[in-house]
């Protein structure tokens, strides 16, 4: 096991497990790391030296009784967090300035993760209210890509993959409302799996942002990701959406078979001006042409977006002004965070209503397309990470503007609640990561989780580090 770098998920849990280093060890390391990249990524809102290492210590103690460790698949690794979780003792500032409260209790997925045995090393860093594809603000300053340190990770969960792509931690768990998890994943080299709605819980929020945010893990490898998954799903009692159990980390393990796979370039529908970079493009296409050497057939056939849009921007902003209540002082909230919860109280009334009921209509017609395909593939993003800074100081329609030609991929499937997965597409000019997504219908999770894992061991993308 190496100091300068996290080891897997899975390899970390299995070195614990045959007592080949300690979870003490293992969790001074990734505080040693945190400290250092510091100044230099800023990934951590919080960490929890203290508390960490008395979780690694109780692990140890565990450890040293000997297996089997069942329901226990992460005893003593560590990993870490995002800080729009709660974590007991530790405030959930999501991204904001002010004096926050510390929490009572672990929320359901923190709460799954520490019945797992993990330990969690601390909570990363988030733009303001999950908002935007950046991961800055005044409340905490400036995450930075370990790939290129002038380049944003990514958002709203770039702390998390920040973190991860540099090997500070094994893996994190983010959130995903409009691309959270997969944007960060794609812009940063890694495996992002925004999961179906409810598969890990979001209580002590029954819906977060009215149903179109879920948590998902970022790890380097398919393994890993599916790993975290499975530890930290399921539902707290009070939760509406309780899909079917999967077994993320036996899907991984599997041939996805021969599949029909969508290639769609095509955007869905904003009114506004945005382009498919040249450079993803090629990356994306690269990728179609190896699933199709690897034996599937890959066709061009887009999803009927619709105005889909109109069932999305009503929940977003609606659960803009609920946080936005939530906070000390709503005076220290970005402009354009004011803005958009202003939009929120005018659109939680019936545009909200009518926003949900047309999902039922959406699933009949988006889903159309897998009747004849078992997949989509599309780009994850428009265009390889901006610099940071590229939308510190934009207004609020300028910030949407940009955020939509940047991202344009990522949110319908939030909308939908189905799951998706972004894998790495290799790097463009500049030495900047780019992704693509794999989309399903409703619990497709194995399916997607297969057909990565084949993809991986053809690409071997886990094998490149940034730097």
């Amino acid at each position: 096991m190496t100091a300068d770098r996290a080891e897997g998920l899975a390899r970390s849990a299995r070195a614990l497990a045959a007592g080949e280093v300690s979870s003490r060890e293992l969790t001074e390391r990734a505080l040693a790391r945190i400290e250092a990249a510091r100044t230099t990524l800023n990934a951590f809102k919080r960490v929890r030296p203290d508390a960490a290492l008395a979780e690694a210590d109780a692990a140890d103690r565990e450890l040293a009784k000997g297996g089997p460790f069942d329901g226990r698949p992460l005893l003593g690794v560590p990993l870490a967090v995002k800080d729009d979780m709660d974590v007991a003792g530790e405030p959930t500032a999501f991204g904001c300035r002010g004096e926050f409260p510390p929490q009572a209790e672990d929320c359901e997925a923190v709460r799954r993760l520490g019945a797992a045995g993990a330990v969690v090393v601390g909570k990363t860093n988030t733009c303001e209210l999950g908002q935007w594809p950046f991961t800055e603000g005044p409340g905490f300053g400036d995450t930075r890509n370990p790939w290129h340190t002038a380049h944003t990770p990514g958002g709203s969960s770039g702390g998390s993959a920040a973190a991860v792509a540099a090997g500070l931690v094994p893996a994190a768990l983010g959130s995903d409302g409009a691309g959270s998890v997969r944007i960060p994943a794609a812009w940063t080299h890694l495996v992002g799996i925004k999961p179906q709605r409810g598969r890990i819980s979001t209580w002590p929020w029954a819906e977060a942002f009215h149903g179109i945010t879920v948590n998902g893990p970022l790890a380097r490898t398919v393994a890993d990701a599916a790993l975290l998954l499975d530890a930290a799903s399921g539902n707290h009692r009070g939760d509406p959406h309780r899909p079917p159990a999967v077994r993320a980390a036996d899907a991984a393990t599997r041939d996805p078979g021969r599949l029909r796979i969508a290639l769609s370039l095509r955007m869905p529908f904003t009114g506004t001006p945005k382009r498919l970079h040249p450079a993803v493009r090629r990356r994306v296409l690269a990728l179609a042409d190896r699933l199709a050497a690897l034996g599937h057939d890959v066709a061009e056939a887009d999803p009927a977006y619709g105005r889909i849009g109109l069932a999305f921007v009503p929940r977003a902003t609606a659960g803009i002004a609920e946080w936005a209540r939530r906070v000390p002082d709503a005076a220290l909230l970005d402009r354009r965070t004011r803005e958009a919860a202003r939009t929120g109280r005018l659109l939680g009334g019936a545009p909200l209503r009518l926003a949900r009921r047309s999902e039922a209509a959406l699933h009949r017609r988006v889903g159309a397309v897998f009747s004849a395909y078992d997949v989509v593939l599309t780009p994850t993003t428009a265009t390889p990470p901006p610099r940071v800074g590229a939308l510190a100081d934009l207004s609020g329609w300028r910030t949407d503007l940009a955020m939509i030609a940047a991202c344009p991929y990522a949110w319908p499937w939030n909308v939908l609640g189905w799951p998706g997965v972004n894998v790495p597409a290799g790097l463009v000019p500049g030495g900047l990561p780019v992704g693509a997504q794999l989309l399903g219908p409703a619990h497709s999770e194995p399916l997607l989780i297969s057909l990565a894992a084949q993809l991986e061991a053809d690409q071997r993308w886990h094998e490149r580090w940034p730097g």
